[in-house]
């Protein structure tokens, strides 16, 4: 395999290619691409590792070579590590040396390759997307903004001038179809019933949370917040055991007086959950830190009594102080016991609840279906349609909504989750529609920290004004309490997911801005547009467009497809 960072057997960028056989330390791209074999960064982040030298792989002229990549996120660095010359900035350029090295790529790491780029500029359609993506890039070649190319750069620019029926119009077409994207991307919606998906908890948020703000304030709409697995993994022993230990010491203190009502180890748990909710609110906005942990503690003991046969206060200090030795005795990277998983998804379920409760989303409409696939296994199951498919087609059906929102990664790009929960979520509506007249339905594709759309592939752009990068990251630091040093983060920045959300939102509308001008923000009509400094891309789809691209990139991946058991 080859890493982000283009390292091979864990030579990572900047490897000398005279390089030995060693014990060395790893980068954080690496560090943060190993945490998912190995259970975390907190784990991987503290290994040394054995690598084989690249003058130790290359020693033999005659030795076989090969590279596996799969996946748009791997397409950067397989064209730097086969176009360029060698260069310890791109180690696998030392295969160079060796002619019976070879590459074997799926399409999407090929995407990048330039034999890839002159198939698709010379062989495919001019559509819409293909233009917007030449006149970028002849304005990022140029360094000029877009409206300000003439007829003659595009005429003198190797792709633009194949442009079919080229003039002095294409350029500002383009630019306007770039504009009207902008405009439906803030256009006010009404009377709708919005169904957002997330595999994780905090993907709704990274992915499209600056429109769900502009959508929720017109009351006639309905949203519904919809979590699709435990999302256990990413709560560390050491979160789960700090916050354990403080709920012991609130209630030793007395201070969890729910527990002396008389019927509430076996009824009384189960009520006011999410008056838990906005007791941290509440002192959120007071800025009182411990009562914050104790809205949590009452949370963490109804789940303990959910999970475990607790019978009464006894047995409940019991139980606590037997679960922190349990996790102590853990090793790091060590799969809990399925009673632990249940208590840590109860935590990230918790978390999901008072970040949309912050924008009145009652918590009735946060749901957790917990699907069955997800086991916590570095290689999980396939989703099922009994187990996976049928819990969401049974909401789809109750809620009926008119526009679904979902994680939507290309081939090979993101956790595995994402895929499998983008193929049960199109299982679900190739049912439903087999059964209902879905043509009003919309689907949303969003992505975040994992892929990015281009600006030719959106098909809404999402405006992001700095209030909004505020608030997303005050929410965010507030309330994903398990994910502020996130176990398993992205290797492209070291630091909170919703600040790579950011820095991606900014990168996005540099290129908006390279296209439609500066003056058209600072400068605009509306208020809202002049204050924007960031995008959000968003692709829309009618049902069978989505259930095409779900088919396709469900042929492009390995495996089994889903299950009809």
């Amino acid at each position: 395999g080859i890493g982000p960072d283009g390292h091979i057997a864990f030579n990572v960028r900047g490897s000398d290619h005279n390089s030995t056989t060693r014990l060395m330390e790893t980068n954080f791209e690496t560090q943060a691409t190993a945490a998912t074999d190995l259970g975390g960064i907190e784990i991987s982040k503290n290994r040394l590792v054995i690598t084989i030298g690249l003058a130790s792989i290359t020693f033999k002229d005659d030795a076989v070579a090969i590279i596996t990549a799969a996946g748009e996120a791997k397409a950067s660095i397989v064209k730097y590590s086969l176009e360029n010359l060698p260069d310890v900035k791109y180690p696998a350029t030392v295969l160079q040396r060796c002619e019976n090295s070879r590459f074997y790529l799926t399409h999407g790491a090929a995407k990048l390759l330039d034999d890839t780029e002159k198939q698709y500029w010379e062989n495919s359609n001019w559509d819409d997307v293909k233009k917007q993506r030449a006149l970028l890039r002849l304005a990022k070649r140029k360094n000029i903004f877009g409206k300000k190319l003439s007829l003659d750069d595009l005429e003198h620019d190797s792709l633009c001038k194949t442009i079919p029926g080229l003039g002095e119009g294409t350029a500002p077409e383009i630019i306007e179809n770039i504009h009207a994207k902008v405009q439906r991307g803030i256009k006010d919606e009404s009377n709708q019933v919005y169904y957002h998906t997330g595999p994780h908890h905090d993907d709704i948020m990274l992915g499209m949370m600056p429109h769900i703000i502009h959508l929720i304030r017109e009351p006639s709409n309905s949203h519904h917040f919809v979590n699709m697995t435990s999302g256990f993994t990413s709560v560390t022993n050491g979160f789960i055991t700090n916050i354990l230990s403080f709920t012991l010491e609130f209630f030793l203190q007395g201070k969890i007086q729910m527990t002396d009502f008389p019927d509430f180890f076996s009824e009384g748990y189960k009520l006011k959950w999410d008056k838990d909710v906005f007791h941290y609110l509440d002192n959120l906005a007071k800025l009182d830190k411990s009562e914050q942990n104790r809205a949590l503690a009452h949370r963490v003991i109804r789940g303990l009594i959910k999970i475990y046969p607790i019978k009464d206060k006894n047995d409940l200090g019991v139980r606590i102080n037997s679960i922190i030795s349990e996790l102590m005795d853990c090793y790091d990277g060590e799969k809990n016991s399925i009673e632990i998983q249940k208590l840590k998804g109860i935590i990230r379920e918790y978390e999901e609840e008072l970040v949309w409760s912050n924008y009145g989303v009652r918590v009735q409409d946060i749901y957790h279906l917990r699907l069955g696939f997800y086991t916590g296994d570095i290689f999980t199951e396939s989703p099922e349609r009994n187990r996976d498919v049928l819990p969401i087609l049974k909401q789809l059906k109750e809620i009926k909504p008119t526009v679904i929102s979902l994680a939507l990664d290309p081939e090979g790009s993101g956790p595995d989750t994402h895929y499998k929960v983008l193929q049960a979520i199109a299982d679900a509506v190739r049912i439903w529609n087999d059964e209902t007249d879905l043509s009003h339905l919309r689907i949303w594709g969003y992505r975040n920290v994992w892929y990015r759309f281009d600006l030719a592939e959106a098909d809404m752009i999402v405006p992001v004004t700095l209030n909004s990068m505020a608030i997303i990251r005050s929410t965010f630091m507030n309330c994903y309490l398990s994910q502020r040093d996130a176990s398993f983060p992205s290797y492209e920045l070291d630091g909170p997911f919703c600040d790579l959300s950011q820095k991606i939102w900014v990168e996005q509308h540099q290129d908006l801005q390279l296209m439609l001008g500066r003056d058209y923000w600072y400068q605009n009509e509306n208020p809202h547009l002049r204050a924007v400094h960031g995008a959000v891309y968003l692709k829309e789809m009618d049902v069978e467009t989505f259930l095409t691209v779900a088919r396709e990139l469900e042929e492009s991946m390995e495996g089994f497809p889903l299950s009809n058991n």
